[in-house]
Formats: structure tokens, C-alpha cells, sequence
């Protein structure tokens, strides 16, 4: 196995024993695995006869990119572990059509900035920007800051191209808005976290970069009223709003220990605090006046005023240049950092109606109070979508208990209408929350779909399906 897949790729690019040390565990290190090899090809007629060779030997085989995932979605014991890393051109860029045909390896951060050399952006952004790759995006379908303006991954993706089980390639790198032509494979592959197939290439949306930025910490009375400071700010704004993130006063208590250098949002603590950002692209609101700063940062703080004057908001600190800017948005994007400077962890990942967020939180934490006493819930959310990271430093360290949490979690969720899975799939870690939880029907169609497509269940088995009892 090991002599043909070096025949395939090349010596140097079938990695085994302690040459495989960075890829045998996430980046938590909540996980940790032992792969047959690492083999990294560098094109999709490599990745096809990879994966021919893994089927017909009846072989696992487990794509991974950044390897940033938080669900454990890349585990891969005894697997040929398929890096996308080598697969990192940037094939084209076309600005009058506003798309960038990529390959799978190419890092986020870079598509961003080759977008920006052009006056667009990929609007896709999160803390791990700077090593998440396109193909774990697109097989977690990720979500970030900016799903409030401009969707989610798929929302972003006009086109795919894949290896299925089998080792054939389909090619559905359209550039087309519209196409109605039969089922939409596209999106079946989207999100599927590498168990229908590997996606090796993307036509993606991109969008005019803004202008000027005005970028706020703002301080509300009570998290219920958040949203109706969203919906004023939208309508005032011709909906400019591009990121709503809520952190409470203890995750900004506990940023301030974690993070050298962190400081204070406000001179005076507040219990909950919005991190606002809009963005502009109209001339009208992004040429700098007299004074150097856009209209659109002096409109909101004209607005912000208003806010004040009618109690709406209790505080506010716009930033005033580039570097106060990022100073905000590296205090919430320091949140897996954060989350994660206490060990064990129960992390939970969930979706709510955008009305029904504060609701989640109080019943969460009474029933956390109930189930674990002495625990921690550290919050941090996309308020603007609805999706809430609700991780817990529990008191008590029973697996059982741990599962209690998870399950008191999943009951508030769903009888909200939300979901126990937002943006970070599914993975290992939330199979049993996949088995409780998932209408039957809809888990029979989804096993139906994976049989058909990979009879051999070579493609990261085990993952986002859970074991039928």
C-alpha cells in the first residue's frame, strides 16, 4: 500500500511514523490518532487514484486540510490521512464576474488578500482564517463573523469539483447563478465533511471590499434588546451590518486573564457587550471628509448617539483608526483561545431563532446550575445569526455528567426550533447528539445517500453518521 501511494505521489509526499506527528491530532488536542500514512498529491488526478487504490483495498481514507476543526471530523486511526495542503493555487481571479476559481488547499487568509489586490473580498472570516483551508470550509460549511451580511459557505459557492468513493471526478465547476438542472450535488457535498467525497476545487462568489469600516464595542441593557438595536441599526443603515457579536462580562473577565495585553472594552464593566461592525462601498459614504474619517463612521456615531440619548445603549467606543479596530476584533476572535484555557471542556455549538438567543441562555444556565453545580458557562455568539458557543468548564469531571450537560443543551435547543449544530459539523464529537436527536427519516435518507455513493464506506467513516443501533 505504502509503495504504490509513493508511485502515485512521490516519495516525499507519503508521510509515515514520526513524520506524521502534526497531522495525528487536532489543534485542541482533544483528539488524537494514529494514521496508516499522510500523502499529500498535488493534483485531482492524484487524489482520484488515491482514492481508486483505497477502495479497492477497502482502505479508510480521511481528507483534512487546516486540520481547524473543533468536532473531531478528521480523525483518522489506521486511515490513509489525504492532506489538500499541496493543492493551493489560486487558479484565477476575475473581477468583472466577481468570482476566484481556487483549489481546495488554498489558506483563507490568502484567497482573502489576492481578492482584495482586485477591490473584493471573500467574505468568509473567523479566528483560524490564517490556516483553515477552502476544502475544510466547504466540508464544514463554515459559518464566522460575517454570516449576517453574506450567508454561510455555501451561500458563497457557485460551483465544486470532487473525487467520489469510486475515484471518479465530477465536474461541476459552474459559474453559473442559476441552474436548474436536476439534483443539486453541489450543495449534498457541501457540508458533508468529507463522507460523500473530496472536494478538490471551488468557484467562488466574491464582493466588493468596503470602503471604510465603523467598527463599535457596544454596551446593552439586557441581552433581550439586542435585537431590536440589530433591526434599528440595519434599517438606519440600508442593512450595512456585517458582523453582531456578543461576549458577556465573563468571557470579557476571562479574555483579560488569558490574553497578554487585553484590555477593558468600556472604563466601566457592562454585563453585555456587542462588538458592531458595518461596512460601506457607496462612495458617498466612504470618502473621507474634511476632518480624514468616512461618513459612514461619523453617521455611526451619530446613530449611536441617538441610541444613548433614548436608552438603548448604556455605552459605546467606536474606534477611531485601523488599530483600535483590530483591537476589537482580536478580543473576540481570541474566543477558542479563551474557551479553551481550562481543561476539560464541554463544548457545545448550537442554533436558535434570532428572538429566542437570551431565552436559550437563562435556561441553560439554570439547567446547568441543576445538572453540574459549580460549573462555568464561557458564551461567546453570532448574535446576528442566532448561533450561540456555549461551552462549559464543568465542576465535575464524570463522563456521565458531561453527557448530562450535553443532553439538558439539546432539550432547551430543540424545543426552541434551534439546532445542536450551527457552524462546526458534526464530526466523532456529536454523533450521540446526531442519534438522539436527528428525525429518523431524515438519518435514514442521509445513511441511504452514503451507501449509494461509497458502498465500500471508505470515505471518513464514522463521521457525521452515527451507527445504526
Amino acid at each position: 500500500m505504502i509503495d504504490t501511494l509513493k508511485d502515485i505521489v512521490g516519495d516525499s509526499h507519503v508521510l509515515t511514523g514520526t513524520d506524521m506527528g502534526k497531522y495525528s491530532h487536532d489543534f485542541t488536542r482533544s483528539y488524537a490518532w494514529t494514521p496508516l500514512a499522510v500523502v499529500r498529491p498535488a493534483n485531482t488526478d492524484e487524489v482520484a487514484a488515491i482514492v481508486r487504490l483505497a477502495n479497492d483495498s477497502k482502505t479508510a481514507i480521511v481528507p483534512v486540510s487546516g486540520n481547524t476543526g473543533l468536532a473531531g471530523g478528521a480523525r483518522a486511526d489506521g486511515a490513509i490521512m489525504l492532506s489538500l495542503e499541496r493543492m493551493n493555487a489560486i487558479r484565477e481571479i476575475r473581477p468583472d464576474a466577481r468570482i476566484a476559481i481556487v483549489e481546495a488547499g488554498v489558506v483563507l487568509s490568502t484567497l482573502r488578500e489576492a481578492a482584495e489586490e482586485h477591490g473584493l473580498i471573500f467574505p468568509l472570516t473567523f479566528g483560524a482564517q490564517g490556516s483553515a483551508m477552502i476544502g475544510g470550509n466547504l466540508s464544514t460549511n463554515a459559518g464566522g463573523s460575517n454570516v449576517l451580511r453574506y450567508g454561510n459557505t455555501r451561500d458563497l459557492v457557485l460551483g465544486v469539483e470532487a473525487v467520489l468513493p469510486t475515484g471518479e471526478v465530477v465536474d461541476l465547476m459552474s459559474e453559473l447563478h442559476k441552474d436548474n438542472s436536476g439534483y443539486n450535488l453541489k450543495h449534498l457535498l457541501i457540508g458533508a465533511e468529507g463522507t460523500l467525497g473530496i472536494i478538490t476545487a471551488a468557484v467562488l462568489k466574491l464582493v466588493p471590499k468596503p470602503g471604510a469600516y465603523a467598527t463599535a464595542m457596544v454596551a446593552v441593557p439586557a441581552l433581550d434588546q439586542a435585537l431590536g438595536l440589530l433591526n434599528r441599526l440595519q434599517q438606519a443603515t440600508g442593512g450595512a451590518v456585517e458582523a453582531f457579536e456578543y461576549m458577556p462580562r465573563s468571557y470579557i473577565e476571562q479574555h483579560l486573564k488569558t490574553i497578554d495585553g487585553a484590555r477593558e472594552p468600556f472604563e466601566a464593566p457592562h454585563e453585555v457587550n456587542i462588538l458592531v461592525e458595518l461596512g460601506a462601498t457607496a462612495p458617498r459614504d466612504t470618502q473621507p471628509g474634511p476632518d480624514g474619517r468616512a461618513p459612514i463612521a461619523a453617521y455611526f456615531e451619530d446613530i449611536l448617539a441617538e441610541f444613548f440619548e433614548d436608552g438603548a445603549i448604556l455605552d459605546a467606543v467606536v474606534a477611531q483608526n485601523e488599530a483600535q479596530r483590530r483591537e476589537m476584533w482580536e478580543r473576540r476572535e481570541a474566543a477558542a483561545e479563551v474557551t479553551l484555557s481550562r481543561q476539560p471542556i464541554q463544548n457545545n455549538d448550537v442554533a436558535v431563532p434570532l428572538d429566542q438567543v437570551a431565552t436559550f441562555l437563562d435556561r441553560a444556565n439554570i439547567m446547568l446550575g441543576r445538572v453540574d453545580p459549580g460549573s462555568t458557562a464561557m458564551v461567546v455568539s453570532h448574535l446576528g445569526d442566532g448561533n450561540v458557543h456555549y461551552a462549559v468548564w464543568p465542576k465535575s469531571q464524570d463522563p456521565e455528567r458531561m453527557d448530562a450537560i450535553m443532553e439538558g443543551v439539546e432539550d432547551i435547543v430543540l424545543d426552541l426550533g434551534g439546532s445542536f449544530s450551527a457552524e462546526h459539523g458534526i464530526g466523532t464529537s456529536k454523533l450521540p447528539s446526531m442519534a438522539r436527536r436527528k428525525n429518523k427519516p431524515a438519518l435514514a435518507a442521509m445513511r441511504a445517500i452514503k451507501t449509494a455513493l461509497d458502498p465500500n464506506n471508505i470515505m471518513n467513516p464514522g463521521k457525521v453518521l452515527p451507527p445504526e443501533n
